[in-house]
């Protein structure tokens, strides 16, 4: 998937504001989404892993990060400044020993609490599939690709080694940003639609399809802690 490229001559004032974040990109005044760093543990950033070990959490938390800026680097390049496509391919060779760490612990801990290797491997698949579900961005894709695109950029100038950690720090932003928020500089009427998660329970779930007749809507609202 190539992106056009292309060298032009801008104003002195164009260009300064093109080295400014990307704060502006969408709104006037952006909402702070930002919010606490997680532990791996807490239920509204993603699919629970019971009986996890604390390296297996954080292992989980990664992974959900890196699936996060995949799927920014798909559905936001509408928006080619934020390059959400050659940030996540940097982030694939710039983290690459510590993407497959995380990948490799999740893998073991799958056939651990699996009866089976078939049913661990079965289990690790759907865990990926509902991870990228449960980034879908149809309410909030300016604010979800803002974010992922900066979070994308602090990725690219994290040590080796540090791209868990920066997972951990700015998951909650993440999560928040799939709320949807208009302007804050502009008054508006009216309230955001709750973001929405996948319901994850093993009982809606047949493989990677969800039962609809068994569990009904699909998604359910987070409930975010005040900021």
């Amino acid at each position: 998937m190539g992106l056009v490229r292309f060298v032009g001559v801008c104003a002195a004032t164009v260009c300064a504001l093109s080295s400014v974040s990307a704060s502006a990109q969408f709104y006037l005044q952006h909402k702070d989404l930002s919010g606490a760093a997680i532990t791996g543990t807490e239920p509204d950033v993603g699919m629970a892993l019971p009986g996890a070990t604390d390296a297996e959490q954080r292992a989980g938390v990664a992974w959900n990060m890196r699936a996060a800026l995949n799927v920014a680097a798909l559905q936001c390049q509408f928006e080619p400044t934020l390059l959400t496509v050659d940030k996540y391919n940097a982030l694939l060779t710039d983290h690459e020993d510590e993407l497959k760490s995380s990948y490799d612990t999740l893998t073991k801990y799958f056939l651990r609490t699996a009866k089976t290797k078939k049913e661990g491997q079965q289990a690790l698949d759907q865990f990926g599939t509902r991870t990228y579900s449960s980034f879908a961005t149809v309410n909030s894709q300016f604010n979800f690709c803002r974010v992922a695109g900066d979070i994308g950029r602090e990725a690219l100038f994290s040590p080796r080694g540090q791209f868990t950690r920066l997972s951990l720090d700015r998951m909650r932003e993440l999560r928040n940003s799939l709320t949807p928020w208009g302007d804050q500089a502009i008054v508006r009427t009216g309230r955001p639609l709750p973001a929405t998660l996948p319901r994850f329970e093993k009982m809606c779930w047949k493989g990677s399809d969800y039962n609809v007749k068994k569990c009904g809507d699909p998604l359910v609202p987070v409930k975010y802690a005040a900021r």
